[in-house]
């Protein structure tokens, strides 16, 4: 499932505490997002529509939930980045993030981490 940039505003918002009603969503939108309550409603809305977003009516107040996984989407929005920009190959998206951004130490020891423990898993 793709979200839009509006929508991982919402759903950013909905992740860090649910349930949530639409204004409580509004409260924590980033203080740049100023919109009206109805287009929260709106993306709310969409969102319920793909099935992204659980609505429950609590008498006239609705309480929406995440069904989509932060996790999930991560990973739907990850390799949708990788077979679009970078033909689904890992190497060289990995080469372009090196040569756009440097790594202090402790990150760069956090990877080797990573592709040892990787490098391990597969030897086994």
């Amino acid at each position: 499932m793709k979200l839009s940039d509006s929508e991982w505003i919402i759903m950013n918002a909905l992740w860090s505490e649910h349930p949530a009603t639409a204004r409580q969503i509004a409260e924590r939108l980033p203080e740049d997002v100023q919109w009206a309550y109805t287009t929260i409603k709106t993306m709310l809305s969409r969102l319920v529509e793909k099935k992204a977003v659980g609505e429950e009516k609590v008498g006239n107040t609705s309480l929406y939930k995440p069904l989509l996984t932060q996790k999930h989407a991560r990973k739907n929005a990850f390799s949708s980045l990788m077979h679009q920009a970078f033909d689904g190959a890992f190497g060289p998206m990995m080469h372009f993030l090196f040569e756009q951004q440097s790594l202090n130490g402790k990150q760069r020891q956090e990877l080797m981490n990573l592709l040892k423990e990787d490098e391990s898993k597969k030897s086994k």
